[in-house]
């Protein structure tokens, strides 16, 4: 049987892979294992976590260190778990203030089976949401170095989060997305960009694969015209979770303010779930570590 490195190894190679074909490709964001096996079974070809939704699952908001870095990559490895696909991670700011703490993230997270990492540079401070320049791109060259340690291509991607905190400064923008290529960075990305020009934009500054922000900030692209424009990857972030939230909700409002059940109707069946569930429980079996 394959080891645990060289399963590791495998999906490591087949993540770089991705990000040097000519076209873009799209990675879903599960929240847990569940979700992972169900957008595996559908034949996405990569996943990656998703701070919101692990955090909405655990019933909390969003950001703010709201979720330990204990807790985000144990769920990581529950997902890295599930299937055979290669699984990146959302690490948030790298879940401390100094390129040490970044450095040690981008080891654990290689520890949990993860293949590759997002690390941005909001602070968390509301009066001063984004990190000066420079120390964003230390911590970014700190992640590299750590991923370059490894003995696999682990791939660090680069955040630049301007346009999620009020600063929708595209020059500034395109810098510190320039500032973190320089330190090493192997992907780029800049959540919440407006529109195609500004895509377009950052795509023709960089020398480096760009991951873009499906359906957010109003950016309503579909995925043959983000490759167009010069796109490598694009994510979904919450979206999956939401929609699903809203299913939940929607449904449990029909009930509670109607006394009616027609959302069941409308439902995936039981029969139909238990199915698909069967057929993806043996879609991937962790390796065992081979023994002398």
């Amino acid at each position: 049987m394959q080891s645990a490195a060289a399963d590791q190894y495998h999906r490591a190679r087949v993540f770089r892979e991705l990000h040097e074909r000519s076209t873009a490709f799209v990675i879903p964001n599960p929240w847990d294992a569940g979700s992972a096996k169900l957008l595996a079974g559908l034949g996405f070809p990569a996943l990656a976590t998703t701070s919101a939704g692990l955090a909405f699952s655990l019933g909390r908001p969003d950001g703010d260190n709201r979720v330990s870095r204990t807790e985000a990559l144990a769920n990581a490895a529950d997902i890295v778990a599930a299937t055979p696909l290669p699984v990146t991670a959302d690490l948030e700011s790298g879940y401390g203030p100094s390129p040490e703490d970044v450095a040690e993230t981008i080891r654990l997270a290689a520890r949990a089976g993860l293949v590759g990492g997002s690390i941005e540079d909001a602070t968390g401070d509301p009066q001063a949401p984004v990190l000066d320049q420079a120390a964003a791109a230390d911590r970014v060259r700190a992640a590299v170095d750590a991923a370059r340690s490894l003995d696999f291509p682990f791939t660090v991607t680069a955040r630049a989060e301007n346009f999620l905190y009020g600063r929708p400064d595209l020059k500034d923008t395109v810098a510190r997305l320039q500032a973190y290529q320089e330190a090493g960075a192997d992907v780029l990305y800049a959540p919440g960009l407006p529109d195609a020009d500004a895509v377009r934009t950052v795509c023709a500054e960089l020398d480096r694969p760009v991951n873009v922000l499906a359906a957010a900030g109003g950016l309503s692209l579909s995925v043959a015209q983000l490759a167009e424009l010069g796109v490598r990857r694009i994510s979904l972030g919450s979206a999956l979770v939401r929609a699903a939230l809203g299913g939940l909700l929607a449904a449990a409002e029909e009930v509670r303010t109607t006394g009616t059940f027609g959302f069941a109707a409308r439902a995936l069946p039981y029969a139909r779930a238990n199915e698909i569930f069967t057929k993806l429980s043996d879609i991937h079996r962790p390796p065992k570590e081979e023994t002398s």
